[in-house]
């Protein structure tokens, strides 16, 4: 009989295999995984343990001024975005926050909402299209303009591919877009501020799905060959690439901000709903699997751990530690072997600089 560790191995190589061996959904592994075998995602063996850790735990951040990416999905229905609800925990806990998204209706509506569950919250809304480079140059101008120091960025903004490819105002595929040029373009014309700050921290968002990804450095717009899974997974290695460059950065040129990294496993958003929508694969397991998608307000920790924690290292992943990493209060994650790739990464980084138009100084 064939044993557990031996059920355990798997070694297709070809992202299209991986994606169907795991059964991937928008936040992470749902089907297809073995009971009693860790995920590609797993906790580190090695790593220890972090005790848990819930919105009680946060630190006071009274004081600090915090920009959280996207935050506009209030609570509709049964979902809700990550981003909303670490704004919440961290009005809560006494920051300044604004949230970024480019939805104004929404955007305000969210804040209305905030201020009605917790009447202290210091919490404004900015209008930020990550997709539109303009618009970051925008938001980070009036960043500037109104204060000398951002003490914490949360990255947290993205979207999933649609069916068929589409384009932002700048020309580029629109998840690449989203998910990594718009952050990184924003990262680095916020840099001043945040080395202004105290105790300066980027946290940048990943995903499980980022270990079936292979970046391909002649076609990252995917103008060739589209697929809408390969889009997002693509943008959630990056993800991880630029938060371990921006840490080894930070580090040689005494920049003093500690790049972070993390991902909420599988929670139940408007991620799905709003990329390949109800039809598609995700949208089924969406709709008939629904055991398997976490509260938002619980798939939020993992990042405010990485933004808050005082036990929070630089150059770190962190994730749920629950049922199969899936799931659960934060653990730390151990990130697939292609993000660690420096090589990668400095290209990686080089051409987000040219494409984005930015420099990190």
């Amino acid at each position: 009989m064939q044993s557990q560790q031996e059920k355990c191995k798997y070694t297709d190589s070809s992202t299209h295999s991986r994606r169907a061996f795991l059964g991937l959904t928008a936040g992470g592994v749902t089907i297809g995984l073995i009971p009693g075998c860790a995920s590609t995602g797993s906790v580190r063996q090695d790593a220890q343990e972090i005790p848990d850790w819930t919105y009680e735990n946060i630190p006071s951040q009274r004081g600090r001024r915090v920009i959280v990416t996207g935050a506009n999905g209030y609570p509709q229905e049964d979902r809700s975005g990550l981003g909303y609800h670490q704004a919440l925990g961290l009005a809560r806990a006494g920051a300044d926050v604004t949230i970024a998204s480019r939805n104004r209706v929404r955007g305000e509506e969210a804040v209305r909402q905030m201020r009605t569950e917790f009447p202290d919250a210091t919490v404004r809304f900015e209008t930020l299209d990550l997709a539109n480079l303009e618009s970051v140059s925008s938001f980070a101008a009036r960043m500037r303009a109104s204060g000398n120091r951002i003490d914490l960025l949360i990255n947290n903004a993205g979207v999933m591919g649609r069916l068929n490819r589409e384009e932002s105002v700048d020309g580029y595929e629109r998840v690449f877009a989203t998910n990594a040029l718009g952050p990184f373009a924003l990262t680095a014309q916020l840099l001043p501020l945040l080395r202004n700050g105290r105790d300066a921290r980027v946290v940048w968002t990943s995903s499980l799905r980022g270990h079936a990804a292979e970046l391909k450095f002649d076609d990252l717009q995917q103008e060739r060959v589209y697929d809408y899974q390969r889009a997002y997974d693509d943008t959630k290695l990056a993800n991880l690439l630029l938060a371990f460059e921006c840490e080894r950065r930070s580090r040689a040129s005494g920049w003093g901000v500690t790049s972070v990294v993390a991902h909420p496993g599988v929670a139940r958003t408007n991620l799905v709903l709003d990329g390949p929508g109800p039809d598609s694969m995700e949208g089924w397991r969406f709709r008939n699997i629904r055991f398997m998608w976490q509260d938002p307000a619980q798939g939020a920790l993992p990042a405010l751990y990485a933004g808050t924690s005082l036990q929070a290292e630089g150059g770190a992943y962190y994730g749920p530690k629950g049922f199969q990493h899936l799931r659960g209060l934060p653990g730390v994650a151990t990130p697939p072997v292609a993000s660690q790739d420096e090589a990668v990464a400095a290209n990686l980084w080089a051409t987000l600089e040219r494409l984005g138009r930015v420099s990190f100084m």
